[in-house]
């Protein structure tokens, strides 16, 4: 298939891009780490990042400004996790449309809340309760070029509360798609989490917010109710496997070699970055999903009982009014999520 100049533009763009921002991140560095939280159930149940399909879901252009169109006029949305613990996760979306700029918008606001903690003193003595806290409160806008082309990006504000304990920060998300509707084929870019840590937890302390670049393509089937997905992450870190420093040779108890540590190979660094990802259409009221993550089946699964961690399994249900979406998310075979969304667009409520 021969694709159009603008094709070619994208590349050139995706590359630029990546290539400005391309330095590594690893946990327990970052910052604001609860940026990269799933935040609605269509992306739970398809492995946690869904970035490339383009329809009337308003969470997918608050995930991928990029994705913001005229269908998501009106268009509001509730996602709520269900963790044990007392923990929970969700956000509340609303999306519009900006005439005066030809543009299509969605504000938004994503909270954490990690239930109720009980404050000690060094003696253990009670001193009380506390509810940890953050959230996001944001703003996406998404411009249609031409046919083929859309831009969008979001402005973050964040916002931490941990015991008295506090930080403030703001992001920017930059996205670009590229659309042949007539082949039913899509690529999206995503530059994600690029901001600064305004106010640490503690004085003269700051840390890098989790940066990242993902790039996924879709393809709908022709007369077969699949959607397919590749989405690849982490495109500014090559190496996502970790490396234990105190990890030493050891030796063969039969030769006497000396047997040295396992590390990762160029294949398995590769493979860690690729999230696929499978829509059925099952028909007009119902779509079923499956994602497999294979770096998270790699880093949360037990050695001895890896189970299904790093697939994700989820159902949409389309009504006359609003649509349920569910996603569940296996982590390990120590702990699994759940998440709901509710939406629907104001306008069907109209007598």
């Amino acid at each position: 298939m021969r694709y159009p100049i603008e094709m070619k533009t994208i590349l050139l763009g995706i590359l630029v891009t990546v290539s400005s921002i391309c330095f590594g991140q690893t946990g327990g560095i970052n910052s604001f780490a609860f940026l990269d939280l799933t935040y609605n159930a269509r992306s739970a149940g398809l492995g946690g990042d869904f970035i490339s399909v383009l329809d009337n879901d308003v969470n997918m252009g608050i995930a991928n400004p990029s994705l913001l169109n005229t269908t998501m006029h009106k268009d509001i949305s509730f996602s709520s996790s269900l963790l044990p613990g007392g923990l929970n996760h969700g956000m509340l979306g609303y999306g519009f449309d900006v005439k005066q700029l030809e543009s299509t918008m969605a504000g938004y606001i994503k909270y954490i809340s990690y239930g109720t903690f009980e404050r000690t003193a060094v003696n253990g003595v009670s001193e009380g309760t506390f509810s940890p806290f953050e959230m996001i409160a944001g703003a996406a806008i998404g411009k249609q070029v031409n046919k083929r082309i859309s831009l969008g990006a979001n402005l973050n504000f964040l916002y931490s509360q941990l015991e008295t304990y506090s930080s403030l920060g703001a992001s920017v998300d930059f996205a670009a798609t590229y659309r042949l509707e007539e082949h039913d084929f899509l690529v999206t870019m995503l530059a994600k989490n690029i901001g600064y840590q305004f106010k640490g937890y503690t004085k003269g302390n700051r840390a890098p917010l989790p940066v990242e670049v993902q790039l996924a393509a879709s393809y709908k089937v022709k007369h077969a109710p699949f959607r397919l997905t590749v989405l690849a992450h982490h495109l500014n870190q090559w190496d996502l496997t970790y490396n234990d420093p105190t990890a030493q040779p050891t030796v063969d108890p039969l030769t006497g070699d000396s047997i040295p540590v396992q590390r990762a190979g160029w294949f398995e660094k590769l493979g860690r970055h690729f999230t696929y990802q499978l829509e059925i259409l099952a028909g007009k009221n119902i779509d079923l999903r499956i994602g497999f993550d294979y770096n998270r089946r790699k880093e949360l699964a037990l050695e001895q009982r890896p189970g299904i961690a790093g697939f994700s399994f989820g159902v949409g249900l389309h009504f006359t009014k609003f649509r349920l979406d569910y996603g569940f998310t296996a982590y390990s075979a120590a702990g699994y999520g759940n998440m709901i969304t509710l939406s629907t667009n104001l306008s069907k409520w109209r007598k």
